[in-house]
């Protein structure tokens, strides 16, 4: 009983200081960037024209925004709707759904750069779209969905199997039952994994120095090349001119994310009321 009490102590002190060792980690590192970054966002770093003279942000914010929208059009279709016959019209135990799963676990966990060397040939080269916003977004489409069809799978998963037999019993078909209970109460769940794929979406680099470039200009449609955020912060600490300017990059970065996730937050919430 004393060693029992004894183990739980030490197992109660250990989950302690790892929480506390991460919060720890977590704020240097946000208060760091904060106070590294903030004396130096000014109003000219936000002009819409970019210059070696002023790195201004805009035309990177206006890309970033533009990719992530595109690259959830292309995602969310396929991802939500995959995830759908999966656990909804899929028979349990298909060895072409584990296939799937296997396949999408195994996508999760390919690095970035093989997605944007891929890219670059396939999109970039093979289908002659060059450098361009809709090569980076497709890119990063191919990306996310592993992301976006396991969460909504999860997500699908989690919903009663009352509610569907109850949905049955009322004489609700398989399509409408899944449209008017299974997806609303699945709702946050699918929120979630939209949130992680707007974050790997806003902070990748490497997948978009190959397919979208780097070019620092306001684009005016989805075949020129431009820049994210994330590859604007690399280009400026890369080149060593511009660190004040890069650390700025970041700060407004981290605006951003937390903005888009209490935004989908806050949606979720109101959804699940409703």
């Amino acid at each position: 009983m004393k060693n029992k009490k004894f183990i739980d102590v030490i197992l109660c002190a250990l989950t302690w200081c790892t929480a506390i060792l991460t919060v720890g980690i977590l704020t240097f590192l946000i208060g760091y960037i904060l106070i590294r970054g903030i004396p130096h966002i000014t109003p000219s770093l936000f002009s819409l024209t970019y210059t070696s003279d002023n790195v201004s942000v805009m035309p990177a914010i206006i890309a970033t925004i533009v990719m992530t929208i595109l690259s959830l059009i292309v995602t969310m279709p396929f991802g939500i709707f995959t995830a759908i016959y999966l656990v909804e019209y899929a028979k349990r135990g298909n060895k072409i759904v584990e296939i799937i799963r296997i396949t999408a676990e195994t996508l999760s966990g390919i690095p970035s750069i093989v997605y944007g060397l891929f890219g670059m040939l396939f999109f970039v080269t093979y289908l002659g779209l060059g450098f361009s916003i809709i090569a980076g977004s497709l890119t990063l489409s191919i990306m996310i969905l592993p992301l976006i069809m396991r969460t909504t799978e999860e997500a699908l998963k989690s919903v009663p199997d009352s509610y569907r037999e109850g949905a049955f019993g009322l004489g609700a078909g398989r399509l409408r039952m899944v449209f008017r209970i299974a997806l609303p109460v699945a709702i946050p769940g699918i929120l979630s994994g939209i949130i992680l794929a707007i974050g790997r979406i806003v902070g990748e680099t490497a997948a978009l120095i190959y397919t979208a470039g780097t070019v620092a200009q306001t684009p005016t449609n989805l075949l020129q090349s431009a820049r994210t955020l994330s590859v604007h912060m690399y280009a400026l600490s890369s080149e060593g001119f511009h660190t004040n300017e890069a650390y700025a990059t970041a700060v407004i970065l981290l605006v951003m994310v937390i903005g888009i996730n209490g935004l989908a937050s806050y949606t979720a919430k109101k959804l699940v009321r409703e």
